[in-house]
């Protein structure tokens, strides 16, 4: 089976190879004539088969590099170096066959996320008398509160939460961490996690479909069938390339009045360091920045990363931990701490937004009931509204609340905290206030991304202005743009210049500007929303450092990918110059375009490695480089 799929994967190479084998036997035997239409029906046929997608490409609106191929067959047939021919068809199968063994090696990160992806879960059942049966279930069917058996060395199927006292798992290839990660009862495991030496048990909290490594594989899958933009960035190239080749050609064909030295010439000309070593180094790229824990969608994502200008950043979630705390509950008369937090609570546990997980857990905390509320909405970047044991909560911003409560009074906040107002049945309840403070690296990844010529670095956030203005100047941002709507966002990220715009952001409520920035970056790590399927990139460890191994990494492929593309052109026009003067036959000349179509490829290898930049051990300075090399 393996058999069949590399013959016709390769037939072309395959067949070239054999027909060329066998040019050779019948012309060293002196069957020439034989030879000559053996060599020439089959260079033909590839002639007429490149022709037809050549045509097929034009009408797509695409132009490529082909008609240089052609070209160079034609002129090598009607002067009769059909050996040379038979070696430009074996070069042009063979580029495409060191396309692909490249491009396996420059995806490899890519495709083992692929291969590891878990398919099935050991799903527990108990009978009415105790005893236990387990069966094995499609990921698929797992659902939210079943009890699943994870063996040892075993991919967790989907997130869950550990029952076992504790535990070690691998999270390498979420979040790059190599070291295994102990967890105890009670704390979340996410999918993708493999399993330490011992079977452990575990509760279903997503289904794998909302599950995190799901999403991740999902996104791998969508980068992997975006056309990358190294199509177009070879295209650039391609009609001044095709021209002066042309030139060169017809120039030597003139002085020398020998129709052959044009052959000889075009055969130096063919595109194969164009067509393969761009495509090779974006896939190196892909795959380097999926192993550092970035996912890019698509070539198109990497190249526009590499030419940011400005960048904008959400707060919760993004430039802060998300993780927020409740420092103290102020009641109003007539309420009680408790009472306000755990109606609160009750109401934020619909919320999707950074702070209700810290409102939530604070009641838990303390002992609070969280109880069930009935007819909950949430109105994004504003508030909840919630029913809860006959009670009318409304929780969120203080615009948002007042219009429920006339009487709410504002709070002046110190720097750093966060206010959460609170209105029930129609009264001014009282006021949460939280603290979500800056992420240890956001102030120096501000700083990295303005020493590497992104000036304009702006905070785009729903929260009240004083929150926003005192984690932006803890993080060295000036622009700051506070209390602002999804479609605000969405308006305002549209007139942000210079162009190309980095968004980053956390959130539901950042989805529609992650889609409407130029490159939309979400922080992943904590599983799958909305704004990772809104993004084009996603940062699967919870830092924001992903960023700037993001950004280097593109800023690296993009070079590498010109530079091979260069080479190519170099190389092969010192070349053409040479073969100008006859100094290098047809066969030759098709040998050593072979050369460096290989040396061409090796060089945007290169992709995969290099470095990234080195984290300071207090967070201050502007980084060094990484003493290593990544990928």
């Amino acid at each position: 089976m393996r058999m069949l799929r590399v013959l016709r994967t390769h037939a072309t190479l395959i067949t070239t190879v054999m027909v060329l084998v066998i040019v050779l036997v019948l012309t060293a035997t002196d069957r020439d004539t034989a030879s000559r239409i053996l060599a020439t029906l089959w260079v033909g046929g590839v002639i007429v088969w490149t022709v037809v997608g050549m045509i097929r490409q034009v009408m797509r609106g695409h132009v490529g590099l082909d008609i240089l191929a052609v070209v160079a067959m034609v002129a090598t047939l009607a002067v009769g170096e059909y050996i040379a021919s038979l070696i430009i068809v074996l070069m042009l199968a063979g580029g495409d066959a060191l396309e692909r063994l490249a491009g396996r090696r420059a995806t490899r990160e890519l495709t083992a996320l692929l291969d590891r992806s878990p398919r099935i879960g050991h799903r527990v059942r108990r009978a009415p008398d105790g005893t236990e049966s387990m069966s094995d279930v499609d990921v698929d069917d797992i659902t939210v509160g079943d009890e699943l058996v994870v063996r040892p060395a075993e991919v967790v199927p989907v997130d869950g939460v550990l029952l076992d006292v504790t535990a070690e798992f691998d999270e390498s290839s979420l979040t790059g961490e190599s070291i295994p990660v102990t967890k105890r009862v009670g704390e979340a495991v996410p999918s993708g996690a493999v399993n330490g030496s011992g079977a452990v048990r575990l509760r279903a909290e997503r289904t794998g479909e909302q599950s995190q490594y799901q999403q991740i594989i999902t996104l791998v899958r969508e980068a992997e069938q975006t056309r990358a933009p190294v199509e177009r960035l070879a295209d650039r190239f391609a009609i001044p390339f095709t021209a002066i080749s042309l030139v060169l050609a017809v120039t030597a064909w003139g002085v020398s009045g020998d129709p052959s030295r044009f052959a000889e010439v075009l055969v130096l000309a063919t595109p194969c360091p164009l067509l393969i070593a761009a495509p090779v180094a974006f896939l190196g790229g892909l795959s380097r920045a999926a192993k550092n824990g970035v996912i890019l969608k698509g070539g198109a994502v990497l190249e526009q990363l590499a030419r940011v200008r400005t960048a904008a950043f959400d707060k919760t979630g993004t430039l802060t931990s998300g993780r927020p705390e409740v420092a103290e509950v102020r009641p109003t008369e007539g309420f009680t701490a408790s009472e306000v937090l755990g109606l609160t609570a009750a109401a934020e546990q619909y919320s999707t937004h950074a702070l209700a997980s810290g409102v939530v857990s604070a009641a838990r905390a303390r002992g609070i009931p969280v109880a069930t509320a009935t007819d909950a909405a949430e109105v994004a970047t504003n508030g909840v509204t919630a029913l809860v044991g006959g009670r009318r909560v409304v929780v969120g911003k203080p615009s948002f609340v007042a219009e429920a409560a006339p009487a709410l009074r504002r709070l002046e906040l110190p720097p750093g905290r966060a206010a959460v107002y609170v209105a029930v049945d129609g009264r001014f309840a009282g006021t949460l206030i939280l603290v979500d403070p800056a992420r240890e690296e956001s102030a120096w990844v501000v700083r990295w991304l303005r020493a590497e010529g992104i000036d304009r670095i702006a905070m785009l956030t729903g929260d009240v202005g004083a929150t926003g203005t005192s984690i932006a100047h803890q993080v060295g941002i000036t622009e700051i743009h506070a209390e602002l709507h999804p479609e605000e966002k969405v308006h305002l990220a549209a007139r942000l210049r210079p162009r190309p715009l980095m968004m980053v952001g956390d959130g539901v409520n950042d989805a529609p500007v992650l889609a409407a920035a130029d490159v939309g970056i979400a922080m992943g790590a904590r599983g799958a929303t909305a704004a990772g399927q809104a993004a084009d990139a996603v940062v699967l460890v919870d830092s924001l450092t992903g960023v700037v191994d993001g950004v280097t990494i593109a800023r690296h492929t993009v070079r590498v990918a010109v530079t091979a593309i260069g080479i190519g052109i170099v190389l092969s026009v010192g070349l053409m110059l040479v073969a100008m003067t006859g100094a290098i036959p047809a066969v030759a000349g098709a040998l050593i375009q072979e050369a460096v179509d290989l040396a061409t490829i090796l060089y945007a290898l290169r992709a995969v490695t290099g470095r990234l930049p080195e984290r300071p051990d207090s967070w201050t300075g502007l980084p060094a480089a990484r003493g290593g090399l990544e990928g």
